[in-house]
């Protein structure tokens, strides 16, 4: 009989599991200790979690995901074991493709914003796995050197939720293989906890270890302490206060601390002529980002690989990235980016990933000229193109155009906040100029209350530059109207009673989004280049004089995202 209510009970929660709103409660608090095992591959956790119900509707069952390597021990309120439920759970969000679910009844309903914490338990290893690459069809030894998250004695690093669940969340299922599905559900996910706080305490215990490792929560690290003893216990404490777009990430390796200033550097034996590298470029990357952008306040820390091929992460200012190749230019930008997260944080991901990718422009262009600069952006085109293609054509079928594409101001798609905020960044240097640029960015402040106004940065640009942006803002930030296209509409060319040329050019924008796009007129002896703002939908004329012979105008210098590059070279006939 007792049997039987059991099996009644687990068949209930089963049912439920299948209409189960696992995205109603967000965690909006991570009080985790975390101890490692390298020569086991394992990790065990227990804490504390606070569940805020998002959903409109009260709610008594909740969904907590870890990765499917991972297995919960215990739950409780108030100190009281609570029943749940542990399933496989398919979903790319981890790297071995599935997380391991904990179905959990709550001891009494919980309103909308109303909150419960959570005591948890969980343990289990992280070895290195690319499932859900491999499952896609990417290269085994690709995917491993993309998905190379893993516990081992000798190399330990592992990025949060997205690449490895170390950690408690609550998303419903993704999958690479169907189109965005991975993304979108990852995006909702950072959106949702990017006002949350995490803190955590990581221990390592290496009894039998004979290397000395440096443990890394964050940009906070620490190695043995002189009383250890044959114990060598290492214990790290970090935090991340709102999360925002970071990916708490940790790591461990026999480290070699190269650090100065405020750049904490770890490089692995064998790489120090690359970690050199980084050395010798922190003083001008210090010296660039702070004019630009203020002194930088907080240390940032870059930390080497012990696969050179390993792709490189970031996370808010800990850099992952190899020092085995020696690159001082690739070195010097990587710093810039860190640099600015350190000397301007915000809880905008526009503003802190954007400006930082648009500092690496910047610098490239101070090292290499312009073209340099516009060659990185247009990497970073190729990011969002597809994307803001589809906006367009979605916009010529809607009526409510609000509800199309995703605002940058609000959006948590890596692609928009890096890539997209990237150009418009640049784009705003290029029509308010650098002193106007450089006054509004200094005088940026993210707890300033004024922040809370999604026009604040517009407001401190307009005061610099002593313009209107109000339109370029509408189209470009508060909302997403794909991009612009442009081409000569028509050309005017005629001869002055001194010789002189006057060409009267007209550029259209057959996009949805305005710019004030370069173009040059090219002539016998030389070129011109001119700005003219034409907005969306509309043209705009200007008349230029030329010392000779005007023969060709190329519109946009690829400083402005377009959605078509082939139609803005306009052969001009003999007048």
């Amino acid at each position: 009989m007792r049997f039987l209510c059991v099996l009644c009970v687990l068949c209930g929660l089963s049912s439920l599991s299948f209409a189960l709103d696992r995205e109603a409660f967000t965690i909006t608090k991570y009080d985790l200790e975390i101890r490692l095992e390298p020569e086991q591959q394992r990790l065990g956790a227990r804490g504390k979690i606070t569940l805020r119900n998002d959903s409109n509707q009260a709610q008594k069952i909740a969904a907590l995901q870890v990765s499917s390597s991972l297995n919960w021990r215990s739950i409780r309120v108030d100190g009281k074991a609570v029943q749940y439920v542990s399933q496989p759970y398919v979903s790319d969000i981890d790297h071995t493709g599935a997380l391991s679910e904990a179905i959990v009844t709550l001891p009494a309903e919980i309103k909308p914003k109303d909150s419960v914490e959570l005591e948890i338990g969980y343990e289990g290893v992280i070895p290195l796995d690319a499932t859900r690459l491999i499952r896609v069809g990417v290269p085994e030894e690709i995917a491993k050197h993309t998905s190379w998250d893993q516990i081992s004695p000798s190399f330990t690093a592992v990025r949060g939720a997205g690449y490895v669940a170390w950690y408690p969340i609550t998303t419903e299922s993704a999958d690479f293989s169907e189109g965005n599905s991975l993304f979108e559900v990852a995006d909702r996910w950072k959106a949702r906890e990017a006002g949350s706080e995490f803190k955590l305490a990581l221990s390592l215990q290496g009894g039998s270890l004979d290397a000395t490792p440096t443990l890394l929560c964050g940009a906070e690290a620490r190695g043995p302490s002189a009383e250890a003893g044959k114990d060598r216990k290492i214990r790290v404490e970090c935090g991340w206060s709102p999360l925002g777009t970071v990916t708490p990430t940790f790591a461990m390796a026999e480290y070699v601390d190269q650090s100065k200033a405020l750049l904490r550097l770890y490089s692995l034996p064998g790489h120090e002529a690359g970690a050199a590298k980084y050395s010798n470029a922190l003083e001008p990357a210090m010296k660039f980002v702070s004019a630009w952008f203020g002194p930088p306040s907080a240390p940032v820390a870059i930390a080497d690989f012990a696969d050179p091929h390993s792709a490189p992460f970031e996370s808010g200012t800990l850099l992952m990235a190899s020092m085995a190749a020696e690159d001082s230019k690739l070195a010097g930008i990587n710093l810039v980016h860190e640099l600015v997260h350190s000397a301007l944080p915000s809880s905008r991901p526009w503003v802190y990933e954007g400006l930082a990718h648009f500092a690496e422009a910047m610098y490239r262009q101070e090292q290499g000229g312009r073209q340099a600069a516009l060659d990185f952006l247009g990497l970073h085109r190729a990011a969002f193109l597809d994307s803001e293609k589809e906006v367009s054509a979605a916009l010529q079928k809607s009526v409510d155009q609000k509800s199309v594409g995703q605002a940058l101001a609000t959006t948590f798609d890596e692609t928009y906040y890096r890539s997209k905020a990237a150009y418009v960044w640049w784009m705003l240097r290029d029509i308010a100029g650098d002193d106007a640029l450089k006054q509004a960015i200094r005088k940026y402040r993210a707890e300033d209350d004024k922040d809370k106004d999604p026009k604040y940065v517009e407001q401190l640009i307009e005061s610099a530059a002593k313009r209107d942006l109000g339109w370029f803002f509408d189209d470009w930030v508060y909302r997403d109207r794909g991009l612009p296209d442009f081409h000569v509409q028509s050309v005017h060319p005629w001869k002055t009673e001194k010789g002189a040329q006057i060409v009267t050019v007209t550029l259209e924008n057959l996009g949805n989004a305005g710019a004030e796009v370069p173009f040059t007129i090219l002539f016998e002896g030389g070129e011109i280049t001119k700005r003219i703002e034409v907005r969306a939908k509309g043209t705009a004329t200007t008349r230029v004089e030329l010392p000779g012979t005007a023969s060709e105008i190329v519109v946009n210098d690829g400083s402005v995202p377009e959605s078509d590059l082939t139609n803005n070279t306009y052969k001009i006939s003999a007048p």
